[in-house]
């Protein structure tokens, strides 16, 4: 006869539901990958720039001038963004234009938007 493993967790109605609150692994992965790229100031605000941009996109040209960095802080930095699945960049003669993945920022709209608690006060 096959026993059941209760565990202590289980039997507390303040955990009820908390493993199945957790993000498949692979999702994680994704956000956490997301989330590194954005844990740089710079990145943050290249990738508002962009996002904010009147045409939708932005050349390579501008970018260093507008932020205050320069063109291989840029190239390094708009790299990791589009590492990361961020951005799109399309080369256009000699420089290349930027433009934001809006859909890859779903999943972070998503997990950002989590459910209040319904018992604060619980644990």
């Amino acid at each position: 006869m096959a026993s059941t493993v209760v565990h202590e967790h289980d039997a507390d109605p303040c955990c009820a539901g908390a493993t199945s609150a957790l993000l498949p692994i692979d999702e994680a992965t994704l956000l956490a990958v997301t989330f590194k790229a954005l844990a740089d100031p710079t990145r943050v605000r290249l990738l508002r720039y962009l996002a904010e941009s009147a045409a939708g996109t932005a050349c390579a040209c501008h970018l260093p001038e507008a932020l205050g960095i320069s063109q291989p802080t840029l190239s390094f930095h708009m790299n990791k963004l589009h590492d990361a699945g961020l951005v799109l960049r399309e080369k256009r003669g000699r420089w290349v234009h930027w433009t934001v993945r809006p859909e890859s920022l779903a999943s972070v709209r998503g997990f950002l938007d989590l459910p209040a608690s319904a018992d604060a006060d619980c644990c």
